[in-house]
């Protein structure tokens, strides 16, 4: 697995993980270590499926800001998250994406458990090329709390 694209190892860990009990938890945390930066909002991932992507994160005092609410950088942390784990997971293993921009619009507070959510449909990548992933975040009431907008640039793995 080791010479594997990473959408491969991706699909691969949550395939095995997340059938167990305390599965979601521990992809969630070996997510964390993999990836420090985003694992430091805490988000757990709830759903993963090529091109699909639900996390959760549980509002608390390390993710607020002085208006009481969740931190505008969390909430683009874990949108940027959903998006690379549903564009990962989506990937063939000949091709390899990086995030290269990210535009997001904060709606209202964001208070409570929030749901973070992206779906993907990866085109036909014959060379370089930039791709759109849309992420939202909403809070329990279903209400959409932030819309972002995570650019990718796409290119065939080379050897592959």
């Amino acid at each position: 697995m080791t010479n594997s694209s990473p959408g491969a190892r991706l699909r691969a860990s949550w395939d095995r993980l997340s059938r167990l009990p305390g599965g979601r938890w521990l992809f969630s945390r070996l997510l964390r270590f993999v990836n420090p930066y985003s694992g430091a909002v805490g988000a757990r991932v709830e759903e993963l499926q090529p091109g699909h992507a639900r996390l959760t994160l549980t509002d608390r005092r390390a993710v607020r800001n002085h208006l009481n609410s969740v931190h505008a950088i969390a909430l683009a942390n874990i949108a940027e998250l959903a998006s690379g784990l549903a564009m990962l997971s989506a990937l063939p293993d000949t091709v390899r994406g990086i995030p290269t921009g990210i535009s997001i619009q904060y709606l209202k507070k964001a208070r409570g458990v929030l749901t973070a959510e992206a779906r993907v449909v990866i085109p036909t990548v014959t060379g370089d090329m930039n791709f759109e992933v849309t992420s939202t975040v909403k809070n329990a009431a279903g209400e959409e709390v932030a819309h972002a907008t995570v650019s990718w640039k796409l290119g065939l793995i080379p050897g592959r």
